[in-house]
């Protein structure tokens, strides 16, 4: 069992050294501007304005209540829980990666990374908002671009490991239905994105 761990640890710091080796210059500004959790709260306040738009008063609270919950779960998960149990350094603290990391300036972080919490929390906010508005196919497209690009930016800034980033998605996605499945039960949800979902 431990050999078969070693190779894929050992598979994923080769797939991280390949993936984080394609990157130039005029990317660099573009992807750490991508990975800096500020950047996006804009995006956050446009999202819940047009839910607020897009549904009954108490119906949208519940809404953002749960993407809050859905998000806010995933940070504790890998973040409070995860990185200090599992205790796999980032590939910026590994010395055995030393010369072969691109590292942008100030994004090391702290010392541990799996799993990565920004895939986690990204993928829990797009899982929300696809159960939400499943039916708008062409914003839940570009939702799904959005959280892979965040995701991505983890292993092209030089933080986070190809297995920490596709674990932490599957995990984000995971509690956003593990929640909209309560949700749906609690509140009666008849049919996605309709008025009046919620029976309260």
């Amino acid at each position: 069992m431990e050999t078969v761990v070693e190779g894929f640890i050992g598979l994923d710091e080769a797939l991280f050294v390949f993936l984080n080796g394609i990157h130039a210059p005029y990317l660099d500004g573009f992807m750490g501007i991508v990975t800096a959790r500020n950047t996006w709260i804009p995006f956050y306040l446009l999202l819940i304005f047009y839910i607020a738009r897009s549904f009954p008063v108490k119906q949208a609270i519940i809404y953002v209540v749960y993407l809050f919950a859905a998000v806010g779960l995933a940070d504790f998960i890998t973040s409070g829980l995860m990185k200090p149990f599992f205790e796999r350094p980032r590939p910026c603290h590994n010395e055995a990666l030393v010369g072969l990391v691109h590292l942008l300036e100030g994004h090391c972080g702290g010392k541990f990374g799996f799993a990565s919490s920004h895939a986690a929390n990204s993928f829990a906010l797009f899982g929300g908002l696809f159960f939400i508005f499943r039916e708008k196919k062409l914003f839940v497209k570009l939702l799904l671009v959005w959280a892979i690009l965040v995701s991505y930016s983890r292993i092209y800034v030089g933080v986070h490991y190809p297995g920490d980033v596709l674990v932490g998605s599957l995990i984000g996605f995971f509690i956003s239905f593990t929640l909209y499945t309560l949700f749906k039960k609690h509140f009666n949800i008849k049919k996605p994105y309709e008025k009046n979902d919620f029976i309260i």
